[in-house]
């Protein structure tokens, strides 16, 4: 019996990104297929392909092609911080594994443009870009995980020199690709408050934003200065990750907190905003994010520590009525 997995490897590469969804049930099979832009005859001999291809399979007995006009729905969760060296980065990437575990579709915009790293943290360093027009079509990792970096567009250990207009154009293009069925893309953010950011909310509208800090007061500092970029421009705030929250000593187990503890869960509590959870610092994590195995992918405690967050972000995602 033919299943939609087989149904989906075996469309036509000119047609499969149109496909939002298949589903295969007792020989019944419903293609959801995005017609937006094709003239009607377009959309007519696209519905009469897939018809025709799907009913020769094993077991198909009826085939039906749902046409619908409109894009589908993406949602776009930020994640930011006012400062570098915070985990930002480990935590969008961790959080998109997670999210896609739990059965989402999931892609992350690596908005860091100066300094992407997505590829390493999800293994793509190897996976190049394609486009379709002028679109670029997004790299997919083992993971499950759509991905566009500018990691994937430069030579490795290439600095780039460009002034702001050039980088907002260059995010234009990363938001604006060939996403197909992707329903939520995460954006890792460069540390600050400057132009992509501004660039970002204010022409994509991101649904909400997760704000990433460390215990100590001064990351704590510049977190509550993205916390307020991003109320100044009306984008919510999903609430706040404290990232590097206490470390086990290995050899002996005993608990310290190099920088500070429960920072960034006080942070919350006065500034009104939900706490999302903390990330351990651990080698564990170091070591896997460096080889492009987010911990998240498995079921580790330090893996356990981002599927809680991304939990609590799924629960925001399904209740916010966004």
């Amino acid at each position: 019996m033919t299943t939609a997995s087989d149904i989906e490897r075996r469309l036509p590469d000119a047609i499969a990104p149109r496909v939002r969804s298949v589903r295969s049930t007792e020989g019944v099979v419903t293609l959801v297929v995005d017609a937006a832009g094709l003239e009607r005859s377009e959309a007519a001999e696209m519905q009469a392909q897939l018809e025709q291809l799907v009913k020769s399979m094993d077991g198909v007995k009826e085939v039906r092609v749902a046409l619908m006009a409109d894009r589908p729905s993406r949602r776009i969760i930020a994640v930011g911080s006012g400062k570098g060296g915070v985990g930002k980065s480990t935590l969008t990437a961790n959080l998109a594994v997670a999210l896609a575990r739990m059965g989402r579709k999931v892609g992350v915009v690596d908005a860091d443009i100066y300094g992407p790293s997505q590829v390493m943290l999800l293994d793509a360093a190897n996976q190049g870009v394609k486009a379709e027009g002028e679109k670029l079509i997004p790299a997919e990792s083992e993971f499950g995980v759509k991905l566009l970096s500018m990691g994937q567009l430069i030579a490795p250990g290439k600095a780039i020199a460009w002034r702001g207009p050039m980088t907002g154009n260059a995010l234009g293009q990363l938001m604006d690709a060939h996403w197909g069925d992707v329903e939520l893309l995460l954006v890792d953010l460069p540390p600050g408050t400057g132009d992509v950011q501004l660039t970002m909310m204010q022409k994509f509208k991101p649904a909400g934003a997760v704000v990433v800090s460390t215990p100590q007061d001064l990351a704590l500092i510049d977190a509550t200065r993205a916390i307020d970029l991003f109320r100044q421009v009306n984008v919510p705030i999903v609430g706040l990750v404290e990232n590097m929250a206490g470390y086990v000593c290995p050899h002996c187990g005993d608990v310290s907190d190099p920088f500070g503890q429960g920072g960034a869960e006080a942070a919350a509590r006065a500034l009104g905003e939900d706490f999302l959870g903390r990330v351990p610092l651990a080698m564990e994590i170091r070591v896997a994010s460096d080889t492009g195995q987010p911990p998240a992918a498995g079921d580790t405690p330090q893996g356990q520590a981002f599927t809680a967050i991304a939990r609590r972000l799924s629960a925001w995602l399904d209740g916010s009525g966004r």
